[in-house]
């Protein structure tokens, strides 16, 4: 199957074969056509699978085809600013040489420039609860026109609690539209929520549970005390290209990214208590290479999508099964070959066996002994013809011993990551 199927306008066309896509996802083949015929939908699918085009595209192509209004004729409700962002960047790069309108809406920056754009008239409004009921409630909004409602992350939307709010904000569209939502898990308040808005919606899924499997996992056994020495070593092993290290909490992933800094590593941190000016930059910074560590809270599993991130690296082990599947869905992407290194402590047990569980033989696990030197000592790592693709690199410091690929290898799989997309079309 090849996106010249579902028949797009020219415009939407040329754009698809200007970036080099010609094979939809399953996720984008089973969703849009059901979506451009106008049926309601709730698409389970993982994060990276390519979510966000399911719905961009054949939203493009309704509104295109459609009657012009004065007024908002889809809006898509994000939890995340990250995610929202990258999604009004998706529809900008299809909408181009379309006569339709979109704008961004968010807290953390100007309500001003935000309402300003609104009165000039859009045709799609992406935004993130808070700032959109806001902006609702002030009449600075009007969502009486709305053909098409997607609630992207549904899933994330409960866990950040703004299942209330987006209650509020469907009280006050047309009863008559049509309504998609995508998720990566389906928890109860999730799915009670979507059998009052949905009506026969089809349903598709994609292996949603299901941990992606061009991503090696590696845990490591170690004491708190000994984390940072831990994911030093690592870094300084030479092998990682580009890697966001998950922390739980805010001032964990400040402090880190300040401390990995010190040492000479390009980190930056994004979580809550950053402007979004701030978090955007450390975003753009990442994106464009002149940092190779972004250190995280959760607030970013989802909302990142930057192709060629060689590694995650679960610092703090994470709550939930599905949070280490949205973390590790950050590498890997695009059919791309990724990896995950996790460490994990005494008091960890629990959740290691629930992630045994479902990655069902996949992990291996890395011991520490100690070593004269009081380096960390790599052993029992994943063998080098099972390991995703690494970029070159310089060698190791004197004290740590791993497993070396031939130098004649490791420079022709460091070309073949250097290739990736620059786009990456799977979220």
């Amino acid at each position: 199957m090849s996106f010249t199927d579902f028949n797009f306008n020219k415009h939407i066309s040329e754009a698809l074969k200007s970036q080099g896509y010609v094979t939809p996802t399953p996720i984008q083949q089973r969703a849009i056509q059901p979506t451009l015929d106008g049926r309601d939908m709730i698409g389970l699918a993982q994060t990276g699978t390519g979510k966000t085009a399911a719905f961009v595209l054949p939203i493009l192509e309704q509104l295109s085809a459609g009657r012009s209004s004065n007024s908002v004729r889809s809006l898509i409700i994000a939890p995340t600013r990250e995610l929202a962002e990258q999604t009004y960047a998706y529809i900008g790069k299809f909408s181009r040489r379309l006569k339709i309108r979109a704008c961004v809406v968010y807290g953390g920056v100007s309500r001003e420039a935000q309402i300003n754009k609104l009165k000039r008239g859009v045709d799609i409004v992406v935004a993130c609860p808070g700032r959109l009921l806001d902006l609702a409630n002030d009449g600075a909004i009007k969502l009486s026109g709305i053909e098409i409602l997607v609630l992207d992350e549904a899933d994330q939307m409960l866990d950040q609690g703004f299942l209330p709010d987006i209650k509020r904000i469907i009280k006050k569209l047309p009863v008559k539209r049509q309504n998609l939502v995508f998720s990566a898990t389906m928890p109860h308040e999730v799915r009670s929520l979507i059998d009052g808005l949905l009506v026969n919606p089809v349903e598709v899924t994609v292996d949603h549970t299901e941990p992606h499997t061009n991503i090696s996992h590696t845990f490591y056994r170690t004491e708190k005390n000994k984390k940072n020495s831990l994911l030093t070593s690592i870094l300084k092993e030479g092998y990682v290209g580009s890697a966001i290290v998950f922390t739980r909490t805010k001032y964990k992933a400040k402090s880190l990214a300040q401390r990995l800094e010190k040492q000479g590593f390009k980190a930056a941190s994004i979580q809550g208590n950053l402007s979004q000016q701030q978090r955007q930059r450390a975003l753009n910074d990442f994106k464009n290479g002149s940092c190779k560590i972004l250190v995280a809270t959760d607030i970013a599993a989802r909302g990142i999508d930057v192709a060629g991130i060689s590694h995650i690296i679960n610092y703090d082990i994470p709550g939930t099964t599905e949070a280490y599947t949205h973390r590790t869905g950050r590498t890997g992407r695009a059919c791309q070959s990724g990896e995950a290194l996790t460490f994990i402590t005494s008091e960890d047990q629990k959740m290691i066996k629930s992630l045994e569980r479902v990655l069902r033989g996949k992990i291996t696990y890395g011991n520490l002994p100690s070593s004269d030197s009081g380096d960390v000592v790599f052993e029992n790592r994943v063998p080098q013809q099972n390991r995703p693709a690494r970029p070159a690199s310089p060698a190791s410091p004197a004290g740590i011993k791993s497993k070396k690929t031939p130098r004649k290898v490791r420079g022709k799989r460091s070309s073949q990551r250097n290739r990736m997309a620059a786009f990456d079309f799977g979220v």
